[in-house]
């Protein structure tokens, strides 16, 4: 098998600038783990570069049929570490602590993101590449349009870096938007967080009617303007929160939920 052909319904748009991969692959510390785990590796463009850095241990997690027997054959040195896995639905604490690190599929970014904060115990650093548009959401701040549900969640938990933009042509098939290499480091657990659960289903609420004041898209959580705390809240919209307001405003929900 000399080639992959990339298939659109796995999302698949194989990189083949190797700077860029070498650049992605060097964009993790390697400090404070032992292992790597790279989602959808394709052909290994990204792979070659991480097999070079020996103080860590590369795995890889591929659905794509096609891609695993390549890897297999133009990759020996990964033998018992290829996983034909689907990296949303596979048992991570086999890793124990690890890194992530890839060129995400576009259909599953997302969705990767938020895997990876249910394990955020395990994952101390991630680095990757995603669509622009996504990428930039990860390191919005608040009171633009960029910033939302990712923004808040993610840096609660990740200091986050926008490293560099990567144009349409270094791809086959070139996609129809720009990409964008990101890295996260975790952070310390933050003081201000009593209740994470809470706190996503708080963010997520919020978000989810973006344009309207809290006091209507967090209806349900039973406020009212005779609670206290509440008018510091009540007339904004959510991007108009900090993280560190959305940790009050969270406090503020359990507190009243308890008396």
């Amino acid at each position: 098998m000399n080639k992959v052909r990339p298939k659109k319904f796995l999302g698949q748009h194989f990189l083949n600038d190797l700077s860029v991969a070498e650049r992605i692959a060097y964009a993790i510390s390697g400090e404070g783990y032992d292992t790597v785990l790279e989602i959808g590796p394709g052909m290994g463009v990204l792979t070659q570069y991480l097999l070079d850095r020996k103080e860590f241990e590369t795995h890889v997690v591929e659905i794509d049929r096609d891609s695993v027997a390549y890897l297999k054959t133009h990759f020996p040195q990964l033998e018992n570490r290829i996983y034909e896995e689907d990296f949303l639905e596979m048992d991570l604490s086999r890793f124990g602590t690890f890194a992530l690190i890839g060129n995400f599929p576009y259909n599953i970014s997302s969705q990767i993101i938020f895997r990876m904060l249910d394990f955020k115990e395990q994952i101390p650093e991630m680095a990757g590449m995603f669509q622009k548009e996504v990428a930039e959401r990860f390191t919005a701040k608040p009171s633009t349009k960029a910033y939302g549900i990712l923004s808040v969640l993610l840096q609660a938990f990740y200091s986050c870096e926008y490293l560099f933009t990567v144009h349409e042509h270094v791809f086959t098939p070139p996609p129809k938007v720009k990409s964008g290499v990101v890295r996260m480091l975790r952070l310390p657990e933050p003081e201000g967080l009593k209740n994470p659960v809470l706190f996503k289903q708080v963010v997520k609420t919020a978000f989810n009617q973006r344009r309207k004041q809290m006091r209507n898209s967090l209806k349900s959580f039973g406020l009212d303007d005779g609670t206290a705390g509440w008018a510091d809240f009540a007339k904004l919209r959510p991007e108009q929160l900090s993280v560190s307001a959305f940790f009050e405003l969270t406090d503020l929900i359990e507190q009243h939920r308890k008396s």
